[in-house]
């Protein structure tokens, strides 16, 4: 099930179900550790003698107040005659989740109105050896587990203590849980519980007919008993609307502090666009790690997640939060990629977000043959966004320890790491994490690492290495226009395999990573060889129903939702045609058709604005993981191409300045990159 309206400040991140119900709680690492793992908090009403939980007899409105990472919830049930609306938050500053619920009696008469919450927590992931407690200091309900704790509390504009409590065993011995004992609108008030445990915790409110009234509930997450009293004790005297307006401010100001000319383009990419970065950052921990998704359901297809720092991934997400303004983001993932690095010179599979490595499926030895369990795209994109990182912001101090330990022993590593047969890369996993082999898209992205790696060197003095780099990238060009071109399918192949023999097989399927021969300059946009491949493309993925899109390539398997369509439109892959099409466009009107791929992901949004990882190729519902950090990062991504390009394309003659955005202009390290760029293809035998 899709997550939705995920809030989070890069510590403590909570995420909702289509239902409103509480299906994963993040701490102290975004993505690491899960404390509702396979469970989900339940929030109730009782009213006149019956109850409801939230779910399908309600109808259910899941937005984000506008430019905020503060949710806005509608859940009406016209039987009880209510009307709630909810604000969810997690504080920007402490580690504390607050919800404030507005309760409308839509009934004429007095009633008398309960709100229950049950948490089931299952604390670092497993529910062995959990404690719930009542805590007398607090007046709230403690669940604990080594060094972690969660304190449940809440208040209404007339008590400011809970009105009902339980704790019990769950899900053992034939015990549901507390939230059975709230069906019928009275708590058993035990105060303890070991083991397998859940808490169900109420507030009343008395409604005047057709009046509103509000209540507040809240849960402050630490690492002992003191800290989660202490932060309790914060939102009872700051007050929790307090708390949750100033979350809401704090984001409005976050967002905003850019101004691109998000006008130029249709409201609804723009406001996207906004929205992309305010979920971007919730999938970002504080000590850099940029993670995958945080949606534990995918659990159910391999018992695994995507909970996890993949440097391709990272690196990606980081030039988009670079492109778009948010530097310290990026700095942040950078030292984090140096010192999770191999010392070697390459990045393996994954990472969990405290930097140890994390779970992978990658042999180090196949049929007694050793061999690295890597994909090298994930090396090689760690320093071409880096580079771009450095012409952007020019913070030298920042980049010197790295150069070193980061760019030239990745560089060394790219360098090394070649086929003697072909010059290209030698074998590595591919970006899908399907199939091993000699790939157009890794290819892509080391010549684009090497360029980078160059042009450090050049700028750190280094010339001798600058063109080594370049004289690398040169041969892997000249490799790639030979082995990887195909005569008789008139475009690039995603693959080269090479059989028991040792002869190159080559792989013709049509995938849309071929969109990384261009992206990282190994070939211009308007190349005539990437012309013909992505016109291919675009032929043979996207998908011929009214919901449209590009599929990942022909055959997808990976959640297949109809064997008679190549696979699944995934946002990604519909954002590289956009990235193509913006590319080789010589004027705005040229630039339309990438705007409306740009307006059909926004269309194919959720209402709150959150981007899954694909969609259904005829109903449009999201499928898989969701949100998907990379779909997200992807559109700010293409979008800021659209608007630079835009400014480009609109120059005054005479100062050279765009008359609708930022100075466009050559400096030093444009031109070096120019320069640099001329120097390879110079090096190039085969143009």
């Amino acid at each position: 099930m899709p997550r939705d309206i995920p809030v989070g400040n890069g510590r403590l991140l909570i995420c909702f179900d289509k239902e409103y119900h509480i299906r994963d709680l993040y701490f102290p690492h975004v993505g690491q550790e899960n404390h509702v793992s396979g469970d989900f908090f339940r929030f109730g009403v009782w009213v006149d003698h019956q109850f409801s939980w939230i779910g399908p007899e309600w109808k259910i409105g899941l937005l984000y107040k506008p430019d905020t990472m503060v949710s806005e919830v509608s859940l009406y049930h016209e039987a009880l005659q209510l009307l709630m609306v909810c604000n969810d938050a997690v504080d920007f500053h402490e580690n504390i989740y607050l919800r404030e619920i507005t309760v409308e009696n839509m009934a004429a008469k007095e009633r008398e109105i309960r709100l229950f919450f049950s948490q089931s927590f299952s604390i670092s992931g497993n529910n062995v050896g959990d404690t719930a407690a009542f805590d007398p200091d607090s007046e709230g309900v403690v669940h604990y587990k080594g060094p972690r704790y969660f304190l449940i509390n809440g208040q209404t504009e007339r008590s400011r203590n809970l009105a009902q409590f339980a704790v019990g065993q769950s899900r053992i011995n034939n015990k549901l849980g507390t939230f059975k004992d709230a069906e019928d609108g009275v708590l058993s008030g035990n105060t303890i519980a070991q083991g397998s445990v859940d808490s169900t915790v109420a507030l009343h409110l008395t409604i005047k007919g057709t009046s509103q009234a509000k209540a507040f509930y809240w849960l402050a997450a630490g690492e002992n008993w003191k800290e989660v009293r202490h932060l309790d004790g914060i939102v009872k005297k700051k007050g929790p609307a307090t708390l949750v307006k100033r979350t809401a401010d704090y984001w409005k100001l976050w967002v905003k502090k850019e101004t691109p000319q998000l006008q130029l383009l249709p409201k609804k990419i723009g406001t996207l666009y906004e929205r992309s970065l305010l979920v971007l950052r919730t999938q970002i921990d504080w000590q850099g790690g940029i993670i995958a998704a945080n949606d534990s359901d995918v659990i159910h297809f391999n018992r695994d997640t995507y909970s996890y720092v993949w440097p391709r991934d990272g690196a990606l997400v980081a030039n988009a939060m670079d492109n778009a303004g948010y530097p310290i983001i990026s700095q942040k993932f950078y030292q984090f990629a140096a010192e999770v690095m191999e010392r070697e010179g390459y990045f393996l599979h994954k990472y969990n977000p405290d930097g140890t490595l994390a779970s992978s499926w990658h042999p180090w030895a196949v049929n007694g043959q050793s061999q690295l369990p890597i994909q090298e795209d994930e090396t090689a994109l760690i320093i071409w966004a880096l580079w771009n990182h450095f012409v952007l912001y020019r913070d030298i101090e920042f980049i010197k320890p790295l150069y070193l330990p980061l760019v030239k022993n990745a560089a060394e590593f790219l360098c090394s790491y070649r086929d003697e047969e072909t010059g290209l890369p030698l074998p590595s996993h591919d970006l899908w994490e399907e199939r091993r082999g000699i790939l157009s898209y890794t290819t892509g992205t080391v010549f684009g690492g090497l360029t980078a790696a160059s042009l450090f060197c050049t700028v750190f003095g280094e010339n001798e290495k600058a063109l080594h780099y370049q004289d690398v990238a040169s041969s892997i060009r000249d490799a790639a226009s030979r082995h990887l071109w195909c005569d008789d399918l008139n475009r690039f192949c995603r693959m080269l395999e090479k059989d028991e023999h040792g002869n190159l097989q080559v792989d013709s399927t049509c995938d849309a990573s071929l969109w990384g021969l261009f992206a990282f300059g190994l070939y211009a946009a308007d190349d005539t060889r990437i012309d013909a491949t992505l016109s291919a493309l675009r032929e043979n993925l996207w998908l011929k129903t009214k919901v449209g899109g590009m599929a990942r390539y022909e055959g997808d398997y990976y959640h297949r939702a109809n064997e008679d369509f190549p696979g699944n439109p995934w946002f990604i892959c519909t954002l590289w045609l956009a990235d193509y099409m913006i590319e080789k466009a010589k004027n705005k009107e040229e630039l339309l058709e990438a705007i409306e791929i740009l307006e059909w992901v926004a269309e194919h949004a959720l209402p709150s604005g959150v981007l899954a990882e694909q969609v259904h190729p005829t109903t449009g519902e999201p499928l898989s993981v969701s949100p998907l950090t990379w779909s997200h990062a992807t559109f700010v991504a293409t979008t800021q191409k659209i608007l630079y390009r835009m400014e480009k394309m609109d120059l005054c003659p005479t100062c050279g300045h765009s008359r609708i955005g930022r100075v466009i202009g050559e400096d030093w390290l444009a031109q070096l990159y120019a320069e640099t760029c001329d120097s390879i293809r110079g090096l190039c035998k085969i143009k």
